[in-house]
């Protein structure tokens, strides 16, 4: 079962398969099974050509695994995660050649 435990958007500046991207979806989802449990944060940057446009494009995704192990979810284990979340979401962006404005959000904060 997954469960997206963030999910917010925001404003980025980014190219990909040359198309300018201008915002940023950034999640954070548990994914949980068998007695296992992982969180992955997910980047994804998108066109954002106006206050409408919130397709999310899969030639611009990127994940990272930040915990796995046996176990379930655990508020005080997600909470520790968010804190830590921008500075981990900036550096996949880097590692892209692009930016998160994390003082630009398009939408309000989503938990589950």
């Amino acid at each position: 079962m997954d469960i997206d435990v963030y999910q917010q958007y925001f404003g980025a500046d980014a190219v990909f398969s040359d198309v300018r991207r201008r915002g940023a979806a950034v999640m954070l989802t548990s994914s949980s099974g068998g007695g296992e449990i992982r969180y992955t944060l997910t980047v994804s940057f998108f066109p954002y050509e106006d206050p409408t446009d919130f397709r999310i494009t899969y030639d611009a995704a990127f994940s990272e695994v930040l915990y796995e192990a046996r176990g379930r979810r655990s508020g005080k284990r997600e909470q520790g995660m968010l804190l830590t979340l921008r500075e981990r979401a900036d550096r996949i962006a880097e590692k892209h050649q692009a930016k998160i404005f994390w003082d630009h959000p398009l939408i309000d904060a989503r938990f589950g």
